[in-house]
Parts: C-alpha cells; structure tokens; sequence
C-alpha cells in the first residue's frame, strides 16, 4: 500500500465550506451493495460508525472482530478518505477468504468496512435511519481550541439530536481524546443531554465490549502517537438511553 504521506491533507478542514460532496438524500436512497458487495441482498446497513475516521485504523482494527457487522468511517479530507478505501481493497484483495465452515456470511475479511467522503456535522441523518447504529465513535477529534471555534466541534447539542437519533436505544457512544479541556467539554455536553446515560468503562468491559475499548485506545495514528509521546487518553462514553412515548 503506498505510503500515508501521499495522502496526507491538513487536519483542520473547514467543515463549513465543504465542496462538491455527494450524499444521500435519504437513508433509503444509499446503495450499501457498492459498499460493501458481499453483503449485498442482506437487507444489511451499518451499525458502526466512526465518525472522523482518518486513517481508518479503528475500522481496520474492528473488522475482522465482528465480521457480520458492517462498519463505515466518514472522513472530510480527500486524500485521507482516498487512502483508507485503498486500504480498504488492499485488504479486501490480499486477506484470505473465510473458511466455508465459518458462520461469516462475509466472503473474505473487511468486506465489512467501508468509507465514505462525507461531513458528519451536517448529513448524518441522510446515511443513518433512525435507531440504526448500535456504535458511535468519536476518536481524537479536532480539539478547536478558540473558544470562537468550539461551535465546529463535534460534539454540541444540536448534533447531540442527531446523534440520539441514529443510535439504537442501548446504543453506544464512545469518546477519547488527549486534550483534558475537550474530554470535560464532551462529557458534559453527552451528560446535559436527557437521552443519554454515562457508562463506565468497567460496565463497558463486562458487557463484553473490552475488545472495541482497546481498539478505542490505541488502533488509531492519533492514539499511538499519544503513547508515543507518553500522553494521557481520556475516554468518556455513553449509552443512548430506553425512552418510552414520544420523546424519542
């Protein structure tokens, strides 16, 4: 696979002057089969998604883990997106296919995953359906120091709607990030927010997501380069909660 450095584009882009995006204009009108072909006629769509995925490392990490599970990162950048659908074939071509006695239904390793070019911030609801997604990941995310920016972060209370939105009651958001002052930020954004509910990373673990958690920590370029760097992680997730009526 050729190397990052031909596909890397500066970290900051500007996620309100997006150019020549396509999206969806509904869940219904998106193709999952060009996504992911050996899942096609399954009726399947994404369950995952990480949103801001860079360099795919939490994707490639997780695909073979839960190999029936269809996973998409969206990514702004062109050039980091154009890399992790390399990868992405890359990976697609050279693993070894699944053995027929596996219950997979998967043709080979990380037909699961897949990427999409796309601003989260403002077109979630046209890839997701309502209660679709069981995993939401926010990972390292641009910390937008200036307080003058802190509307472009993603996490806010308006997109807070939406993410309650696309999240399965039971659902999960996982956030991790080094910077202290953007951890205190989402967290309280996620804990003022009435639909979801602060679990802790020992429930997290007991519940059986212990794998998606060390991938959380340290499958990212941002992640290692934290440890790298002998840096402090901070993880703050959240359960989308049961609500009955019409508050949902």
């Amino acid at each position: 696979l050729s190397q990052k450095k031909h596909y890397r584009q500066r970290a900051h882009a500007n996620p309100f002057s997006d150019h020549a995006l396509d999206y969806p204009v509904s869940p219904q009108a998106m193709d999952w089969s060009e996504h992911f072909p050996a899942f096609a006629n399954t009726g399947k769509t994404p369950e995952f998604a990480d949103i801001g995925c860079g360099f795919g490392g939490l994707l490639i990490a997780l695909a073979p883990l839960f190999p029936d599970t269809l996973m998409l990162g969206m990514e702004i950048r062109v050039q980091v997106t154009q890399y992790v659908q390399d990868r992405i074939a890359a990976l697609r071509m050279t693993s070894a296919p699944v053995t027929p006695s596996s219950t997979s239904i998967a043709a080979g390793p990380y037909q699961n995953v897949s990427v999409v070019r796309a601003n989260a911030m403002k077109f979630l609801p046209n890839y997701f359906s309502k209660h679709s997604l069981s995993a939401l990941f926010f990972l390292f995310p641009d910390p937008h120091f200036k307080t003058r920016k802190h509307k472009a972060r993603i996490i806010s209370p308006a997109l807070l709607a939406e993410y309650a939105y696309v999240l399965k009651p039971g659902g999960i958001v996982y956030t991790i990030t080094d910077v202290r002052d953007l951890h205190e930020w989402m967290k309280t954004h996620l804990e003022n927010f009435p639909l979801f509910e602060a679990v802790s990373e020992a429930d997290l673990r007991e519940a059986g997501k212990g794998p998606i958690l060390d991938a959380v920590y340290s499958s990212t370029e941002e992640g290692k380069k934290v440890e790298r760097n002998d840096g402090e992680k901070w993880l703050a997730c959240f359960r989308r909660k049961e609500t009955t009526g019409r508050s949902e």
